[in-house]
């Protein structure tokens, strides 16, 4: 089969389509024909080896996790799925290998595809909509009427994220461009920070909440803009101590203690909790989420759509950041 590895850890040269096995089923295992992918800013932290403390992976690296396609096989011991039945998945931390024509993942971690979209749209889904569902509902523990900042709110996440917040019955905040405030306010935004035109600590806001998505000196300002009591969720800066514990070998925990010494006070100081998300595949909470997009609740966004060929060019356009939304690969039509 083909698919995109990193031959080594490097720039996007390290990119290559190559000839490789197909994946070894598990008896628990959903063997997947993949119809689409998506790309996620954790597919070129794992191509560069930034994420290589938490994901040891060996080179040559399988890259992409967000999966849509057609079951072509089950394992032994797989109940839920049958040949032919079309999902959608975040496939497990350490079995990357979505960019693929077929790709493994455990049947827990797979849900049906919404019925009412195309693979494209589905592979959109997986991380970024499992990553702001778990942040706003179980790290941040938002309830019904509370206010929440979300970062970047254009992005891949972001543009989730809005609209996920707004199913939660939240009042939403996010920060954006020029171009895009009218664009994230479609997707239900209350209020519009334009950060080319004001800073978030311009712009006091007492809130419940926040999603940041950015990381360093962003966190900070996250920080100060959330109430005593609040709660911050950062999935794009340093991980906090509970992460570096369960992920990150002992050598380097001091090293994360040390460099989020700033942040640690600046919570401590405000009284505002913060939480590092390293989100998990759930296929139960993606039947949840395909399920309010198929009652038109929640709209995946796509930036743009590249062909397999084309994979270089896809990584350059997320590499760039300037994304409205996700960028999807198609892998067989």
């Amino acid at each position: 089969m083909r698919a995109v590895v990193a031959i080594r850890y490097g720039g996007p040269k390290v990119l290559q389509i190559v000839e490789r096995p197909e994946p070894v089923v598990g008896p628990r295992d959903v063997l997947i024909t993949v119809r689409a992918a998506s790309l996620n800013p954790l597919d070129f932290k794992v191509r560069s080896g930034k994420a290589k403390l938490a994901l040891p992976l060996p080179t040559p690296v399988a890259l992409g996790c967000d999966v849509a396609g057609v079951v072509a096989r089950v394992g032994a011991e797989v109940t839920r799925w049958k040949v032919g039945d079309e999902v959608f998945a975040r496939l497990e931390k350490l079995r990357m290998g979505g960019l693929a024509e077929l790709a493994v993942a455990d049947e827990q971690v797979v849900a049906a595809k919404p019925r009412t979209i195309s693979f494209e749209a589905a592979a959109a889904i997986p991380l970024a909509g499992l990553t702001s569902l778990q942040a706003l509902r179980e790290s941040a523990a938002m309830t019904s009427g509370q206010r929440v900042l979300i970062h970047a709110g254009a992005g891949g996440v972001g543009s989730l994220a809005i609209q996920i917040a707004k199913i939660l019955g939240l009042h939403v905040l996010t920060t954006t461009s020029t171009k895009n405030i009218d664009f994230v306010r479609s997707l239900g935004a209350d209020e519009v920070i334009d950060y080319t035109r004001e800073t978030l600590d311009a712009t006091p806001h007492d809130l419940d909440a926040v999603f940041d998505t950015l990381g360093a000196a962003s966190e900070l300002a996250s920080i100060r803009a959330t109430k005593r009591g609040g709660t911050v969720v950062g999935v794009g800066g340093l991980p906090d101590g509970a992460f570096a514990r369960a992920w990150l070998p002992a050598w380097a925990r001091p090293a994360v203690w040390m460099l989020t010494t700033r942040r640690r006070r600046a919570a401590t100081r405000a009284g505002v909790r913060f939480v590092y998300l390293f989100m998990r595949p759930d296929g139960a909470q993606l039947a949840e989420l395909a399920g309010w997009i198929d009652d038109k609740r929640l709209t995946p966004v796509i930036h743009r759509s590249y062909a397999f060929a084309e994979i270089h060019e896809a990584f350059a356009e997320l590499e760039r950041g300037r994304a409205r939304g996700k960028i999807v690969v198609t892998i067989s039509s």
